[in-house]
């Protein structure tokens, strides 16, 4: 009666080596189908908020959100917090559409601006149950801000019917619920910075889907945008697309190196 031959240590190893071999090149490639899995995730949501957008503006005569969530008699504007959650509230049930997937730890948990989310600790609703938190920002220049309150007197675009709305940013990829950008605003200096007291134009230059972010335009439109794209979109009425982080300014790559390293490689626009 003969033995039943089994493996030697020898063919033990082999397989365990081709194993691991197999792995580490199939697990970089899964890593990138969960990041595009996330990124398609990102881009339903704001195609989402585009319809959300649209059903408010229809309700409102064609135009956007004062910036503020509701009247609080005569204490004037009740700021209780970032104002488009709070706005929008019955046009969405869903909490979850205010986050993006790559990004849904609070900033006090993940400090990298790219896939932090932002928590306000104040109530916005007016039952005072409801947070403030999400992990994408408005671009506030849209804003149909009452006389005197704005940034830059017309500026401001106020209405979703108006020319170029492809190139104006409406909701999108942010470390923070919103900001009013500036051509001339510098470039976070490493990945990850974010003092929220910097730049705005900081708050969505961050590194969330391979170094770009989701925009969702004003005309309902939604894709991915480079970083060094950010000073080429038209946030607002009197934003100059041709400053000086822009290859029509000037700008070229070694003048990222000085600027922001980590940027100097992105495609430039």
């Amino acid at each position: 009666m003969s033995k039943k031959k089994g493996f030697t240590l020898v063919e033990l190893l082999v397989v365990i080596a081709i194993i691991a071999l197999l792995m580490s090149i199939l697990m970089p490639a899964l890593a990138r189908v969960r990041e595009q899995a996330k990124m398609v995730l990102c881009q339903s949501n704001l195609r989402q908020w585009a319809t959300i957008y649209t059903m408010y503006v229809g309700d409102n005569d064609g135009n956007f959100d004062t910036g503020w969530p509701h009247e609080a008699g005569e204490d004037g504007f009740f700021a209780g917090g970032h104002h488009w959650p709070v706005t929008l509230m019955p046009y969405y049930g869903d909490r979850s559409l205010r986050f993006c997937p790559v990004a849904t730890k609070s900033l006090y948990e993940e400090r990298r601006a790219g896939v932090w989310a932002w928590p306000r600790q104040d109530t916005i609703d007016p039952d005072d149950w409801y947070k403030a938190e999400g992990s994408y920002g408005v671009n506030e220049w849209i804003g149909n801000q009452p006389e005197g309150w704005e940034r830059i007197p017309g500026a401001n675009w106020r209405r979703a019917a108006v020319a170029g709305a492809g190139t104006i940013p409406m909701i999108l990829d942010c470390a923070w619920a919103g900001g009013f950008p500036e051509h001339t605003h510098r470039p976070p200096e490493y990945e990850g910075e974010m003092g929220l007291d910097q730049p705005e134009m900081r708050r969505y230059v961050i590194n969330r889907h391979s170094y770009t972010v989701n925009c969702c335009f004003v005309d309902g439109s939604v894709r991915n945008a480079g970083l060094k794209e950010m000073w080429v979109l038209k946030w607002h009425r009197k934003f100059a697309t041709n400053g000086e982080y822009t290859l029509a300014g000037g700008m070229k790559r070694g003048m990222w190196l000085a600027e922001a390293a980590w940027m100097a490689h992105l495609e430039d626009f």
